[in-house]
C-alpha cells in the first residue's frame, strides 16, 4: 500500500512544517521531496494566523512537482481560510474601499499582509483550483469537518467543480454564503454523528474521513475525553470513522504533527515533540 501522510491546518507555521516533512522522511534538509512514491496530503489552510503562509504554498506548490517527478503524490485541499484571502483579494479592485468587507473579514480571521504582498498571479490561480474534496483510498480527505460539501455536488468531482466555478464569480453574495457555511463545524460530535458521517462516506465515497478544521483540543473538550494542549493528539472518533488532525500548530508553541494513515485508521504520527536528533 502506498504510504498516505496527512497534515491539518498549517497557518503560516512555516518552520514547524518543515521539521514535521524532514523527521518524517518525506523531504531533505533543503525542503526537497524524498518520499518516493508516498503520498502527502495537506487539508488547507495554509495561510493566516502565522507570518509565513505565503512560503508555504510556495513550499508546497514546489513539492507538488517534485513528487510527480519521483513517482509520487501531493494533494492540495482547499481550506476556509484561503477562501477568505481570495475573496479579498478578488474584490479588491472592484471594491477598493472594502465596502462588501472581505478584507476586514479576512484581516479579523488573522490574515497577514506579508502574504498579499508575496503574492503571484500563478498562486492566485493555483488556489483557486484546490480540491475541496479527495480520496486517497479508502479515505476521504477533507478540511471541515461539516456536511456542507453535500451542498455543492453528491461526488468529489462536483464539489471541486461547483468550488472552482464559484471561486470565479463575481457575484459578492455567493461568496459571503460559501464562507459562512464553510465555517462550520464539529458536525461529527452529536449524539446522530455515526449516522452523520456515513451518510457523508456514502455519497462521497470511501470508509473513513480525515479533517482538519477544528482543532484537536477544542475537539478534546467537545467530546468531554481528557487531552493535552502541551502534546495535542490526532483524535479518532465516531466508532473509527473520522479522524481529526489539526494540531493547532500556528496557535500553540511547540504544536504540530503529521500522520500516517492506513486501512486500520492512525499507523503513525511525527510530531515536533518528538527526538528530532540533527533538526
Amino acid at each position: 500500500m502506498t504510504p498516505l501522510w496527512v497534515v491539518g491546518d498549517i497557518h503560516g507555521a512555516y518552520d514547524s512544517l518543515l521539521v514535521l516533512l524532514r523527521t518524517a522522511g518525506l523531504t531533505d534538509h533543503d525542503g526537497a521531496w524524498q518520499g518516493g512514491a508516498a503520498h502527502l496530503a495537506f487539508l488547507g489552510d495554509y495561510l493566516d494566523r502565522g507570518p509565513r503562509g505565503m512560503e508555504v504554498i510556495h513550499l508546497i506548490r514546489r513539492l507538488t512537482a517534485q513528487a510527480h517527478d519521483s513517482g509520487g503524490r501531493v494533494t492540495a485541499l482547499l481550506g476556509n481560510h484561503e477562501v477568505m484571502f481570495l475573496a479579498a483579494q478578488h474584490f479588491r479592485a472592484t471594491d477598493p474601499n472594502d465596502s462588501l468587507g472581505f478584507r476586514e473579514y479576512w484581516r479579523s480571521n488573522g490574515g497577514q499582509d506579508s502574504d498579499a504582498a508575496q503574492l503571484q498571479i500563478t498562486d492566485l490561480d493555483w488556489l483557486r483550483t484546490r480540491p475541496a474534496l479527495a480520496l486517497a483510498g479508502d479515505w476521504l480527505l477533507m478540511h471541515a469537518d461539516s456536511t456542507f460539501y453535500r451542498r455543492l455536488g453528491r461526488t468529489p468531482e462536483a464539489v471541486n467543480r461547483s468550488v472552482t466555478a464559484l471561486l470565479h464569480e463575481d457575484n459578492p453574495k455567493l461568496w459571503t454564503r460559501f464562507l459562512n457555511h464553510f465555517a462550520d463545524r464539529l458536525a461529527f460530535t452529536e449524539p446522530d454523528a455515526p449516522a452523520v458521517a456515513a451518510d457523508l462516506l456514502h455519497t462521497f465515497g470511501g470508509t473513513r474521513l480525515v479533517h482538519g478544521h477544528t482543532p484537536v483540543y477544542v475537539l478534546h473538550d467537545e467530546l468531554q475525553r481528557p487531552g493535552s494542549m502541551e502534546t495535542p493528539q490526532p483524535i479518532t472518533y465516531v466508532g473509527g470513522q473520522c479522524v481529526a488532525v489539526d494540531s493547532g500548530m500556528a496557535y500553540l508553541d511547540g504544536a504540530g504533527f503529521i500522520v500516517r494513515l492506513d486501512d486500520s485508521g492512525v499507523a503513525q504520527q511525527v510530531s515536533l515533540h518528538d527526538d528530532l536528533g540533527e533538526f
